[in-house]
């Protein structure tokens, strides 16, 4: 996920409530992430966005098809989530209560840090239901008009184990601003 360091670099504010350069940016609603993609392809010349949906996703599994790119389930040494909330029959283990610095717990085999946990990161796709009609090449699933309600992934350091699933899906508004939501390009 993007740092707080990468973010001040780009914006020159910091909107984190938990405050340290290495750790994620959040309190970031959609559309705060998305001018940071504009001004930083500005700045180098280059294409940065956020990840679709389907893109989000590759990146987290990172050639698995478990629950979790670590395995069928993870604890509190692995990711940053609420451990009083296990998934399925894992023991209880340790809930940080806040945000940790990026790189703090093992990348996926993709060399990806805290695709689970963390913070909840938006993609740039609308919300969905379901993946009925959706998208086959991997790009983002948009309404023609604007929609008010974005699509999440990766669970976080309040979510329990469930929610930081690789298949777990999670919509707000555009407009959320929470400790526990961030992003990544």
């Amino acid at each position: 996920p993007l740092t707080q360091a990468q973010y001040q670099a780009i914006l020159g504010s910091n909107p984190s409530y938990f405050k340290s350069n290495n750790r994620p940016v959040e309190r970031v609603i959609w559309d705060d992430a998305v001018t940071f993609c504009q001004k930083l392809n500005q700045k180098t010349g280059k294409n940065y966005r956020l990840p679709s949906e389907a893109e989000w996703e590759y990146a987290c599994r990172a050639g698995t098809k478990t629950p979790f790119s670590f395995g069928e389930n993870i604890n509190p040494d692995l990711v940053n989530y609420d451990g009083n909330y296990p998934y399925k029959s894992a023991p209880k283990g340790k809930y940080r209560k806040q945000t940790t610095d990026v790189g703090t717990f093992p990348p996926n085999a993709f060399g990806l840090y805290d695709m689970h946990g963390n913070v909840w990161e938006w993609c740039q796709d609308d919300w969905h239901k379901n993946y009925t009609n959706a998208p086959t090449n991997g790009s983002a699933w948009n309404n023609q008009s604007v929609s008010s309600y974005k699509l999440l992934r990766g669970g976080s350091w309040y979510s329990g184990a469930g929610y930081c699933r690789a298949a777990d899906r999670f919509s707000n508004s555009r407009g959320y601003r929470y400790e526990d939501c961030g992003f990544r390009v």
